[in-house]
Order: C-alpha cells, then sequence, then structure tokens
C-alpha cells in the first residue's frame, strides 16, 4: 500500500481508532481502568537536531488518564510494521526511554517524583506471521541464573499480528479497528464485498466521522487496486451502487480463473517438471473455459505439448 505508514498515522491520530484498539485488543484488565474520555494527543520532540528526532516524527503517542482522580497518565506508544524486525525489543526500550527523558524534560520532575506507565503497541501488517521475540530477555546472551541477569535492562511490546486474528472473530466485532485488521487480510471476492458492506453500516451508524470514512475510503481504494479490481472513483467506493456490484462480479471472474491457473500450473509441474517462462505465460492469460480444457487435458497428456495442442 502506497505511503501505507502516513496513512496508518492519520488513522490512529483519531481518538475513535485509539480507543477501539485498546478496548479491543488489550487485555480487559488494562483498559478497564483507563478513562478514554481524557485521551490527549502527545508530540514527540526526542532530542531535536538528532537523526533519531526525524525517526520519531512518525510516532503516534497518546496519554490517557488511568482512572486515579486524573493525576496519573498512561503513555501509550503505537508502532507500525510492515516487516518482521528481529530487534523490536531493543528498539522497543529506546523507545521507551526517549520517551520517559521527554516527559522528565517537560513536567520538570523534581526529586521522588515518580515515571507514568507506558505501553508499547505493535500493529504489524505483513503477509507472513511476526517472528520476533517480544522481550529483550529473550535476545540476550546470558543464562537467567547468571549473577549478571539482574543487571539486564528488560523491555517488551504488546504484538498485534493483523493477519493472525481470525476472519470471523474480527467479523463479530463492530469496531473501526477490527474492520482496519479485516482490510489488511486476504479476502475473497464475496468476503471483500461483506466487508465493504460492513464498513459502510459502521459509518452509518457513527455520523460524524467523515475524516475517518474518508481513510476508509483510501484503505478500500488501495485494497481494490492490489487485488486487480477497476479503479473506481474515491468518492463513490463506500456506496453500494450498479458499478461496485458489477467491479466486485469482475474481480469474481478474475479470482476464479486465476485459482484455475495456479491448479494447473501445479498439476503440469508435478507431471512434466519444470514448466518453460512462455506456457506459463499463456496460462495466466487464459480465459477460465480454456484453462479448465486445458487441466482435462493435463491429466492424461502423454507430454506438455500435447496439453495445449488445439488438434487434440
Amino acid at each position: 500500500m502506497p505511503d501505507s505508514d502516513s496513512l496508518y498515522h492519520r488513522l490512529f491520530s483519531d481518538p475513535r481508532m485509539v480507543e477501539g484498539l485498546v478496548r479491543e485488543f488489550v487485555p480487559r484488565e488494562i483498559s478497564a481502568g483507563l478513562d478514554f474520555c481524557g485521551l490527549q494527543r502527545v508530540n514527540t520532540k526526542f532530542h531535536p537536531g538528532r537523526r533519531s528526532a526525524r525517526r520519531r516524527e512518525g510516532d503516534v503517542i497518546w496519554r490517557l488518564p488511568t482512572g486515579a482522580g486524573g493525576r496519573r497518565h498512561l503513555y501509550l506508544l503505537i508502532e507500525f510494521q510492515s516487516t518482521n524486525d528481529e530487534w523490536m525489543a531493543v528498539r522497543t526500550q529506546v523507545y521507551q526511554g526517549l520517551l520517559w527523558q521527554q516527559v522528565i524534560d517537560e513536567q520538570r520532575f523534581q526529586t521522588g517524583a515518580r515515571l507514568p506507565p507506558l505501553l508499547l503497541l505493535v500493529l504489524y501488517r505483513g503477509k507472513k506471521r511476526w517472528k520476533a521475540v517480544t522481550e529483550t530477555r529473550n535476545l540476550i546472551e546470558l543464562s537467567s541464573d547468571s549473577c549478571l541477569w539482574p543487571w539486564q535492562p528488560q523491555a517488551r511490546y504488546r504484538l498485534l499480528d493483523m493477519g493472525s486474528f481470525p476472519n470471523d472473530e474480527l467479523a463479530r466485532r463492530s469496531n473501526p479497528v477490527a474492520l482496519l485488521f479485516r482490510l489488511e487480510q486476504s479476502q475473497t471476492p464475496e468476503g471483500f464485498k461483506a466487508l465493504v458492506r460492513d464498513v459502510n453500516d459502521w459509518f452509518r451508524q457513527h455520523e460524524g466521522c467523515e475524516r475517518l470514512r474518508s481513510l476508509f475510503t483510501e484503505l478500500i481504494r488501495e485494497a481494490c487496486v492490489q487485488c486487480g479490481m477497476s479503479p473506481i472513483e474515491s468518492g463513490r467506493l463506500l456506496e453500494e451502487n450498479t458499478m461496485l456490484a458489477d467491479t466486485f462480479e469482475s474481480w469474481k471472474k478474475q479470482w476464479i480463473a486465476e485459482g484455475k491457473a495456479e491448479a494447473l500450473m501445479t498439476l503440469l509441474a508435478e507431471r512434466f517438471g519444470a514448466v518453460e517462462a512462455s506456457w506459463l505465460k499463456r496460462i495466466r492469460e487464459a480465459e477460465p473455459g480454456t484453462l479448465e480444457l486445458w487441466f482435462k487435458r493435463a491429466v492424461v497428456a502423454p507430454d506438455l505439448p500435447s496439453v495445449f495442442n488445439s488438434s487434440n
């Protein structure tokens, strides 16, 4: 998705998205004690002039009261990832330290003051499942029974791997973040059509979310393009109309054809070994009816050319 970091930054600059993320995807014992009416955006100023400061401009950081009379706040850091990062736990430690230092400086902490609690969420949207460890303790080359172990820095983050959540579970949640997670997952044509309908329904029930609606429109448009669907005017993406229905039908036919093409290529490779690029090109460009005919031939054909020979 082009400039997806910027799009996610804008999405989670909306307090509705932040509240939905914490309420639905953070342990209930944490979210239950938070006052979402007091959500406040935090601007990062990590060491201006340094290279790290430029990197941190893309962070989304919020703070919200923990319910203790509004005096204590939780700082919420949201990090977006599209690829696995083996050293994410180390980066987590750096981010938390920089944020604490900013809080100390801005609030002019005096002797005896205590640091606010932090929670770092990593939203991962990659196709492959996340493999990196979520705690620095699992990266340190040291046994936990070593005398040095108590002195090692410890940091951890809460991972939200969007592709790992069951689609049917997400579909039961009336929440814009769940809709976002579903958009990041692979969908059949029918599933994607149902997803767009659910997005429509959510925005009909929540008026006054025009900015958020426009961002979801952008997300759906990009998803359409990635799936090979015909471009649609952005202003009409969240409308249930004939144009949208025709586009889904076109995608469905293409999706079915691509499935047949993959099945045929797999069968040919099993029977005849490596398939030349010229044959693969013909398969990818063929109509569904032709693919079906070639598949039937491939089951009994004595050699590869016989599958495509029009005289058979």
